[in-house]
Formats: C-alpha cells, structure tokens, sequence
C-alpha cells in the first residue's frame, strides 16, 4: 500500500513563485537536453458529444518523478480538466496526483521564460505581447523574472481585455504596461514578442519584425493552429520544445514546410539542447529566433514535483490509499 498525495488546485495556488517554476523547469529541459525521455502530445477527438482527451509524458530521472498531464475538454459541458499524475522515477510509485489547472499558466510561462533566458538578448528591455488570457499572463508573470523590462505592449482584438490586462500588470510592475491598437504597434522596435492566442491565422506580419527579435509562440499546438506565418518561420534561427512535435502538431512549422520555404533540416535545435549546452543559442545581435512552445511533459513533471515537495511539506492535501499490482492482483 501506498499513500499517495492529492493536491487540489486551491492546495497549489501560490504556492511557488514565478521565479521557482521558471528555476524548476530549466532544470527539467536541461535534463530533456542530457537524454531525459519525453513525448509528444497524443490527442483524442470526440465528435458527438464533443470532446478532446490529451495526454503526454516526461521522465526527469534526476528531479526523481516523471508522469505528465491527462486532460479533457469540452464533452457537452463547456470546461475542462487537468491533472497530473506523478510517480518516483526510480519504484515506479505513485507520489501524486495534481490538479493541473492553476499550475497551468505558470508552468506554460516557465517554458517560454526559460527560452527567453536562452534565445533573447541580454539587452532586451521592450516585450509585446499578443493575447490577454490566461496563458498571456503567465509569460508575462514568468518571463518579467528573466528580463528587466522597461515597457510591455499589449495588442489583443477586444480593448477591453488589453485594457484590463494592462492595468493588472502595469500595478504589479516596474516595468510601463499599456494597450496598443495592433500587432504592429505593439511589435515596433520590441526585443521580444510572446503570442498567447488561439489563433487560426498569423497574428503579425513577420516582416514586421526587427532584427535581433526573439518570438515565443505558444498558442500553434494543433496542424490547424497558425500564430506564425512563413516568413516569421523562414527568418528564424527555429528551436521548438520537442524536435518531434515540431514535425507532428507545430501548425505553423508544418504550413510552413507544405509552403516548400522551411524543411525539418532548418529545426536548429530542442530548447533542452540549447540549456544543456549541447547546441547553440543566440550567435549574434541581428539574429531572430523563435521558441516554437505547444506544451510538454518536461515543464509539467518539473512544476508537479516541486508543487509536491512544497505541498507535502506544508501538511496540504488529502492521502490517497493505492495498492501496488502485486497486493491487489493477488487473490485472482
């Protein structure tokens, strides 16, 4: 019999700073860039209801854990669900079961912050951002503990939510937080650029980047997914979160390559490569790049795992009796 921790969403809730899950999830994709397994999404449609399943999968042998997320949306009821099964790397035993959902933002934005760390310049002091949801906040929340920016752009379609969304942070910040009318205001003269979006169509003219910009795109997980347009693709040095997903669900990379201006050769490297040192990442001040971010095992396992050790040894959540195959199988 094991006891197995279950921490609820409320359990979790500010319980890491932005600054620890970014620190949690470096180390996760160094470990990713030293060999660690982890794979891409694998994803189940419904029709009627309608409905998604999707789940992925890391191991960290050196954080201890591995697991990942199994998460639905949709099925009739509007919403979704996310949770994070947790095991010890080396018995095999389960050590956790998370609600993902609060984590999610943070964990998402880790990533994207980490990439900024490896990709954008030192220098870089002027962020846009495209989107104000959820998702955009936690990059901001992340990625603002790697760069001190001194101004950050919103664009999103609805003045209402870049409004808000600039007020929130523009509070929380050193840095100027203010709405812009457009992509391309918000990308005149930035040093890096974060869309956040569900779009279905590029959210800038990649021509509208200025040399020396680093991209963060997160929002292009599915083939039919596009933040990103051609010419974006084709000026960047490309590093993606998982070489493979680049080639199975980054919409805009894959459009990109159909479009015969990119091909899987001008993948430069998985963002693990470039933490652990095993490839390059910026060569020179004039070069764009883009993290090509759709959401990994890596940064899940690692934000879980601390969430863990920082749940257990706080005395939250709820035990769980789990009996191993051996015990339960045993009068069959």
């Amino acid at each position: 019999m094991t006891d197995t921790l279950f921490l609820s969403s409320s359990d979790v809730d500010d319980l890491a700073t932005a600054a620890e899950y970014v620190e949690v999830v470096r180390d996760g994709y160094r470990q990713r860039g030293e060999g660690a397994a982890a794979q891409p999404r694998s994803k189940f449609r419904r029709d009627d209801p309608q409905g998604m399943l999707t789940t992925y999968a890391a191991v960290l042998p050196e954080t201890g854990a591995m697991g990942g997320y199994m998460y639905t949306a949709g099925f009739g009821a509007g919403d979704a669900w996310f949770m994070t099964p947790l095991f010890d790397a080396d018995s095999g035993a389960p050590l956790a079961l998370v609600d993902g959902a609060s984590m999610n933002p943070y964990k998402t934005g880790a990533a994207g912050a980490v990439a900024v760390d490896e990709l954008a310049r030192a220098d870089a002091d002027t962020l846009a951002i495209i989107g104000s949801g959820s998702q955009a906040r936690g990059q901001l929340r992340t990625t603002a503990t790697v760069r001190d920016f001194a101004e950050v752009r919103v664009y999103s379609p609805t003045p209402d939510n870049r409004e808000s969304f600039a007020d929130d942070f523009d509070a929380d910040l050193d840095a100027d937080v203010f709405p812009v009318d457009s992509s391309a205001e918000a990308l005149a003269d930035a040093d890096v650029v974060i869309t956040a979006t569900r779009a279905s169509e590029p959210v800038f003219d990649g021509d509208d980047l200025e040399p020396g910009t680093h991209v963060t795109a997160m929002g292009q997980y599915t083939t039919d997914k596009r933040e990103l347009d051609t010419t974006t693709v084709e000026r960047a040095t490309y590093v993606p979160d998982l070489r493979e997903r680049a080639t199975f669900d980054a919409g805009s990379f894959l459009l990109a390559c159909e479009e015969g201006d990119v091909s899987e050769d001008d993948i430069h490297a998985e963002l693990g490569e470039v933490v652990a040192g095993e490839a390059p990442g910026r060569t020179g001040d004039d070069e764009i790049t883009v993290f090509d971010s759709g959401g990994t095992g890596i940064e899940t396992v690692a934000a879980a795992y601390m969430l863990y050790e920082k749940g257990r040894d706080a005395g939250l959540g709820t035990t769980v009796d789990i009996e191993p195959a051996s015990e339960a199988m045993s009068d069959i």
